[in-house]
């Protein structure tokens, strides 16, 4: 998940900013880059990377994010259930259906406390799910990817006259980006053994067992691509 620092706003309020934001997921595991997606920091856009992010796993693993708000609702939509009570005749008004977690669920925020433009406080906080241990409630991995995406494409630096004019260019730009950061770059943190037996650093696509070898930019790119109905 994106895991910029949260702002302090009233709830009746459905954004954050209108500026453009990069939401990223990522199995920290193995480095990969689950989804992406690029909009506004509002409820919708958390649903979006939420949902997209669901479609490419298949059990329901740790969540880990920054302290945002609309990360909670979005996880309760996509994995919660409605538990509808029933009518007991008697007077006042009924119970009010409720949305809860699947038990499955586990999440938890590192929320960041900032004063005068300094990290004052950092709290790790369990939100849904049992026995989450404190060492597993943490965001570094990721935010180590923001900052490569601000250091490796001039579209998204600070500061800078080379950023993107149109949204669709810079979509375009983070989906060659990825590409080659799941299918191409090589992580020092990641090795397995060669045919050789030599221990030797691989992508995360490679890592996972996804490609059997590590691409270069010219393959992936060669690389027909079709879309076709997950139905």
């Amino acid at each position: 998940m994106d895991l910029c620092g949260e702002k302090r706003i009233p709830k009746d309020k459905e954004f954050e900013d209108d500026g453009t934001w990069i939401w990223v997921s990522m199995a920290t595991e193995c480095r990969l880059v689950l989804s992406h997606s690029i909009g506004e920091r509002n409820r919708m856009m958390a649903r979006e990377i939420v949902a997209k992010t669901a479609k490419k796993l298949a059990s329901i693993p740790l969540f880990v994010t920054d302290g945002l708000r609309f990360y909670t609702r979005a996880l309760l939509e996509q994995y919660g259930q409605w538990i509808k009570y029933p009518q007991t005749g008697k007077r006042g008004r009924p119970r009010k259906d409720r949305l809860v977690p699947d038990e499955k669920l586990r999440y938890a925020q590192v929320i960041k406390i900032r004063q005068e433009g300094r990290l004052k406080e950092v709290t790790r906080k369990a939100i849904f799910g049992k026995d989450i241990e404190k060492k597993l409630i943490s965001t570094s991995l990721i935010e180590r990817l923001n900052l490569s995406l601000r250091q490796e494409n001039n579209r998204i630096s600070r500061k800078t006259i080379g950023f993107s004019k149109k949204i669709e260019g810079l979509r375009k730009q983070m989906n060659l980006y990825f590409a080659n950061y799941n299918f191409c770059r090589r992580h020092g943190s990641l090795k397995q053994s060669n045919s050789s037996g030599r221990m030797e650093t691989c992508t995360p696509a490679k890592y996972l067992g996804l490609i059997d070898r590590n691409l270069t930019m010219n393959e992936m790119l060669a690389i027909p691509c079709y879309k076709r109905s997950t139905y």
